[in-house]
């Protein structure tokens, strides 16, 4: 029998679907490695080429993030008129398990490992079952290494992703990952993760950490970084921006070939940090801290949300200055979303302040709660002046036109969001 993993595109004309830079779920590489050897696998990605539907496939499938949920269901839909028989997984599907059923014969919620081989079973067996959810979080020394061979010719652009935690200690209100991975910090064996490395880096030698919050454990991040340490790979992933205060993790990091971090900053207003249950962020330290990352090779992507109940107008001009002047190699400004199963989206719902649920404006790109500060508009309209502003070219020049290691990476990565921005229709 063979099944078809299948990921759905992001909106055109949106900023996620018009990047260039783009690399496929590795979820997807997960449930392949666990699924049974009988099984023939294949998979294709939506958003890089345009979905064939005269498939083999016995069994379709499904894995989405919100903005994508609106897709999936339209594939999940024409593949079930030809007869087939559609699954779906997922951030959403697991939040909205019976909205996915009026489009899918069965849902996974939460991990899939463990509940897979038991639906591939149930199916074969002819007994497939609506729902799976396994009984509890698997064990993550019994993870095994992902089924990257699935991503051959499927034209992406980088396909070396690799995950050595789950879970994250905090639980930030607006975040939709504890919900999904729990707050338990889980950690693949150091030996298994370097194992696996040793394989990647015969393929390319920049590898990207899907983790969360890599450096949550240092008793784990200090060896793991250890042994990575002369590889030769050039790294990136997910911290928190007090990263910087433990030296001795931070210069480790950056001698294991660490050249980028997805930084969370959130906020440069300390209550509304307070507000979203970003803990460990101290606003009046973020300057220095960005610094810290620098002189230690690594740059930073950092990620600002925009329409917290703190932010007024004056909020766009005031991040667009402090990211100039922090120098951050690139950054992000997603709007305020209260995606299911957050607990901001339960405050905003008892508050009556949610405006839309039409999932493809669950991009981060576009307004869908009523804000406190300002108006929609101006929210809408502040988020699009502060992408083209950020990434305009004299931006540009005054952040990474100095030499420094990690502009091997952030140079193409400021170009391919000028690009995608420039591409993009005007918000509504």
């Amino acid at each position: 029998m063979k099944i078809l993993f299948l990921s759905p595109g992001w909106p055109k004309g949106r900023l996620w679907g018009e990047l260039g830079f783009k690399f496929p779920t590795l979820s997807l590489a997960a449930l392949a490695a666990v699924t049974p050897p009988e099984w023939e696998v294949a998979f294709h990605d939506d958003a890089i080429r345009q979905t064939p539907f005269d498939t083999d496939a016995d069994l379709i499938a499904l894995t989405a993030m919100t903005a994508q949920a609106t897709r999936a269901y339209q594939l999940a839909d024409a593949f079930r008129a030809q007869g087939k028989t559609v699954v779906m997984g997922g951030f959403h599907a697991s939040n909205l398990p019976d909205e996915a059923l009026q489009h899918v014969d069965s849902v996974v919620v939460g991990e899939g490992e463990l509940a897979w081989p038991q639906l591939l079973a149930d199916f074969q067996a002819g007994r497939l079952q609506r729902s799976y959810r396994a009984d509890g979080l698997i064990d993550t020394s019994l993870i095994p290494v992902a089924r990257r061979e699935i991503f051959k010719g499927s034209g992406h652009f980088f396909t070396n992703t690799i995950q050595t935690t789950r879970g994250c200690p905090f639980d930030c209100e607006f975040c939709s990952v504890t919900a999904f991975y729990g707050r338990k910090y889980r950690k693949r064996p150091v030996e298994q993760v370097l194992a696996e490395l040793e394989q990647l880096r015969k393929v390319n030698s920049f590898v990207f950490f899907v983790d969360d919050n890599i450096v949550a454990d240092r008793k784990y991040s200090l060896p793991l970084f250890a042994g990575m340490k002369g590889m030769g790979i050039k790294w990136l992933s997910h911290a928190p921006i007090d990263f910087a205060e433990d030296q001795e993790l931070l210069k480790a990091a950056g001698e294991s070939g660490c050249v980028g971090m997805f930084v969370g900053f959130e906020s440069l207003n300390q209550e509304s940090l307070a507000a979203m249950g970003k803990v460990t962020n101290r606003a009046d330290s973020f300057k220095a801290y960005a610094q810290q990352f620098r002189d230690h090779g690594i740059g930073i992507l950092g990620s600002f949300v925009m329409g917290c109940d703190g932010d007024t107008p004056a909020v766009f001009e005031q991040t667009l200055r402090f990211c100039e002047d922090a120098r951050l190699e690139a950054a992000i400004f997603p709007i305020l979303t209260p995606y299911p199963g957050t607990a901001v989206r339960r405050r905003l719902e008892a508050e009556g302040r949610i405006i839309s649920n039409n999932w493809q404006d669950y991009d981060m790109e576009h307004v869908t709660f009523e804000p406190r500060g300002m108006s929609v508009q101006e929210l809408q309209d502040g988020y699009d002046q502060i992408c083209r502003s950020f990434y305009s070219l004299g931006s540009i020049w005054r952040r990474i036109g100095k030499l420094h290691r990690s502009v091997q990476v952030f140079g193409p990565m400021n170009i391919g969001f000028r690009s995608a921005i420039r591409r993009k229709r005007p918000s509504l």
